[in-house]
């Protein structure tokens, strides 16, 4: 199965496809389906692609398989499985509500809110597990600007009374006289 039949009016969109897509692996579909009607060794596209060989062989399957669907649809990705992502649209304004508030209202014992404490107000309050990640995207998405908090104090320079205008004495010397 190395070269597969795609007509003229195909090749046209698949042409079109490349220039107007924005997806890279449907580009990438394309560019391949085009080599391999042009009669390309599928091993050679997938070294140029830098995909696996069997993924060439699956392409041409699914490109096959869709032949009802539009040419656009026959190259872009299918239904994938996995879990949804749930956090997205229900966490946001919970989130807005409480980011300008003081979290000792809610009964915590910090300043500032932090994204594990928000993490943990909506399990407490809300019943809503999610990963610090989801949050930390809320606070993107919300165009919210804050800082973790610092739990390190700041190093002092070694050389800091010197900057400060003072004598800077080695350890285990002492002022004084010499005798």
């Amino acid at each position: 199965m190395e070269k597969i039949k795609i007509d003229e009016g195909e090749v046209a969109q698949l042409e079109i496809v490349l220039k107007t897509t924005d997806d890279v692996r449907q580009f990438q579909r394309a560019q391949a389906l085009l080599w391999l009607s042009e009669g390309d060794n599928a091993t050679e596209i997938a070294e140029r692609l830098r995909v696996d060989r069997r993924t060439i062989y699956n392409w041409i399957y699914r490109f096959e398989q869709r032949a009802d669907a539009d040419l656009t649809s026959r190259v872009a990705d299918g239904l994938r499985s996995g879990r949804p992502a749930t956090a997205k649209g229900i966490i946001d304004p919970l989130i807005d509500l409480v980011i300008d508030s003081d979290p000792r209202d809610f009964d915590y014992r910090s300043t500032v809110w932090t994204a594990p404490l928000l993490q943990t107000y909506l399990s407490d309050k809300h019943q809503i597990v999610v990963s610090c990640k989801s949050v930390r995207r809320a606070l993107d998405r919300l165009e919210i600007d804050w800082k973790r908090p610092r739990y390190q104090l700041a190093l002092r320079n070694p050389h800091w009374r010197q900057a400060k205008g003072g004598l800077n004495i080695a350890p285990g010397k002492t002022r004084g006289r010499s005798s």
